[in-house]
């Protein structure tokens, strides 16, 4: 079995990987994998995909296409479109909490795209059920972790280190992290944030001009983007993961976050709250509720969640997510 798989490999940029770079290398366990495109230029981005799709037509069983919103939509337009000329089966996998919005906006892709494919994949019960309106197939399977790769910290004593990962863009929110830590200093004067993550909009910038108006530009520490080793290892100097996202369906790094053993405080945005219970596995705010996740943040450390066992139950739920309890779900398939 051959399969083509499109998408973003930017990661030799400074991008942070996708599913073409993670998902694609765990494909070649089960079957034969291109992974096409890491031109960094959009329209030789597209022009490669374009060409690979050709290239292989004789030899493909199937193409796969990460597919999120925006203006990346128009790349699987084009190459789904393609791959319907040469009669090539195709897989779409959706990504962003975005997506339905647009889709609602423009049904023109729904009818090109996802009536014809394959399969649509989507790693999130929320972005499921948002999609069903569209009224083309869905299954739901889950973004995967190497499980085995994240060794669990039980934190005994909560301090106010505070760890945030994800890239810099306005969607993820990465501001409110400033003001947390801001209303955090208030009570505790050993507050600090590590942001680990690449900037996409020029975010980073606006995130250093706030710390440094509010006084606690010393308290913060921006890595940029780091290998998951690294910032694995850079984990287990802090204490509670936030996540500041306004949108969202299922972030790998709050799985990772879980299986690392990080209490989380997290805003509710999107497929959020679909993977996890409040107060169980982790603690809710609304979105951009600055003092609400300060207020979780500090009954924390306060002890006030002592018995609900938040890093445990997180740990057992991210192994859930590991390749192996997810593999056999691609394994079916790719094979009808």
């Amino acid at each position: 079995m051959k399969l083509l798989y499109i998408g973003n490999k930017l990661s030799k940029y400074g991008f942070t990987p996708t599913g073409v770079e993670t998902l694609g290398e765990k494909l070649k366990e089960l079957c034969s994998v291109i992974l096409v495109s890491d031109k960094k230029i959009r329209i030789i981005r597209l022009f490669d995909m374009i060409w690979a799709i050709i290239k292989n037509r004789k030899t493909l069983d199937y193409v796969i296409f990460d597919t999120y919103s925006g203006k990346a939509l128009y790349y699987v337009l084009i190459c789904s479109i393609l791959c319907q000329k040469l009669n090539k089966k195709y897989i779409t996998i959706l990504h962003g909490g975005n997506l339905p919005r647009q889709l609602q906006k423009n049904r023109f892709f729904v009818k090109k795209i996802f009536q014809n494919s394959l399969f649509n994949i989507t790693p999130s019960t929320y972005l499921k059920n948002r999609l069903k309106i569209f009224g083309f197939k869905i299954q739901y399977i889950p973004n995967y972790i190497d499980f085995e790769k994240y060794n669990f910290k039980k934190r005994v004593k909560i301090s106010p280190k505070l760890l945030w990962v994800r890239s810099f863009h306005k969607v993820y929110n990465p501001l409110m992290a400033i003001y947390v830590l801001k209303e955090l200093t208030k009570c505790f004067s050993d507050a600090e944030l590590c942001m680990v993550g690449p900037d996409k909009d020029g975010t980073i910038n606006k995130c250093k001009n706030l710390a440094k108006e509010l006084g606690i530009l010393d308290k913060i520490t921006f890595t940029g983007l780091l290998s998951k080793n690294d910032w694995i290892s850079l984990s287990e100097s802090y204490d509670i993961f936030i996540n500041t996202t306004n949108y969202d369906n299922q972030p790998v790094s709050v799985i990772e976050a879980m299986a690392l053993g990080f209490p989380i405080v997290s805003t509710n945005a999107g497929g959020l709250k679909y993977l996890h219970e409040e107060g169980k596995d982790v603690l809710f705010v609304r979105k951009n509720a600055v003092n609400e996740m300060a207020i979780k943040i500090k009954s924390l450390i306060n002890g006030n969640y002592d018995d609900c066992n938040l890093s445990e139950n997180s740990r057992k739920k991210a192994k859930l997510f590991s390749w192996d309890a997810i593999k056999n779900s691609w394994y079916e398939i790719l094979l009808k």
